[in-house]
């Protein structure tokens, strides 16, 4: 998997997304050990990490979403830390603190002591439980990869991923999200019930006397030249135009839909629009194509604009979903 490669040599290029597709299906195999009837869940977890981005997931409790980022942290080599966000959580229980010391010598000094956001996938477990000053300082670690202390910056590990889990239901003593936070999620993940059979499957495979194990399919150094690989392949004009006629079509000033234009009060920005162009290669990657297609662009729509979209008033009064407004604008891509 190496990506040194000139991104003008087509064979080389071709050799190595399918070397990397199919290192990305034993991890697939891998998390299936582990994960029962998330399919859609796993593959959109790991579009994101091959994106290099964060991910929100959505979902009741008990589906298994701190389960999917252990098993994701051991099969993917990762250093990966869980962290309960509370009310009460302040920023220095994210990012470290300075404390000061006295040497032997009688010499007083500070000291970093570096937080649980100094991993390589960092689960924030409920994250709109804490206060939007803890929430700003998670901020600054997805979007720039470092902390500021004290007037020191500190370079977070690489590869460095948050996947973040929010519970749908329950809003009482919460603190919903700002914009600026949810545009940098690469893609909010939606995370239901599993069907029978797989629920089936999984009551069979962890409640006897031995409970399988993730096995260990990628180190975070090939994570790394992954991201770089896919950002090399090539993205066709029709689809180019796809992702700019949805991202374009889903604001109120540049939408050609009228009751679209009627119902949205904001629309997404550009990093919408990066996210579809890396997420679709991501995905024909893991699908073991060599180029993203419209369908792709149509698969990640809803989990790419639906946290960067709203309805204004009188569309909510009228019940109207995110979800169906996503769907008018897919069909206008046929």
């Amino acid at each position: 998997m190496d990506s040194t490669n000139a991104a003008g040599d087509p064979a080389a290029l071709v050799a190595e997304v399918e070397a990397l597709g199919e290192r990305l299906q034993r991890v697939r195999e891998s998390v299936g050990r582990v994960i029962f009837g998330q399919e859609e869940v796993v593959e959109h977890t790991l579009i994101t990490l091959l994106s290099g981005g964060h991910a929100l997931l959505v979902g009741v409790p008990g589906l298994g979403k701190t389960k999917l980022v252990e098993t994701l942290g051991a099969v993917l080599g990762l250093d990966a830390r869980r962290v309960q966000f509370t009310p009460d959580l302040m920023p220095a229980d994210i990012i470290g603190s300075e404390v000061l010391e006295e040497t032997e010598g009688g010499r007083r000094a500070f000291r970093f002591l570096p937080g649980p956001v100094f991993c390589q996938l960092l689960m924030a477990d409920e994250i709109n439980r804490a206060s939007p000053r803890t929430q700003s300082a998670l901020l600054q670690a997805m979007q720039e990869q470092r902390v500021a202390v004290a007037g020191h910056v500190h370079p977070l590990p690489v590869p460095f991923h948050v996947l973040a889990t929010q519970n749908p239901i329950e809003q009482e003593g919460t603190y919903p999200l700002p914009e600026a936070q949810l545009d940098r999620f690469l893609l909010e993940v939606e995370i239901t019930y599993p069907d029978e059979a797989a629920e089936r499957a999984m009551l069979l495979a962890t409640t006897g006397a031995r409970e399988a194990k993730p096995v260990q399919a990628l180190t975070g150094p090939e994570l790394v030249a992954a991201q770089a690989l896919i950002r090399r392949i090539p993205v066709g004009e029709g689809v180019l135009d796809a992702i700019l006629r949805l991202v374009r079509g889903a604001r109120p000033e540049h939408s050609s839909i009228p009751s679209v234009a009627k119902q949205l009060a904001w629309g997404p920005g550009p990093r919408a629009a990066q996210a579809l162009m890396l997420a679709t290669r991501a995905r024909a990657v893991l699908d073991g194509r060599l180029a993203p297609s419209i369908d792709d662009v149509l698969a990640l729509a809803a989990p790419v604009l639906r946290h960067r979209m709203a309805l204004n008033f009188s569309a909510r009064a009228e019940g109207v979903q995110v979800a169906e407004v996503i769907e008018t604008l897919k069909a206008q891509l046929g």
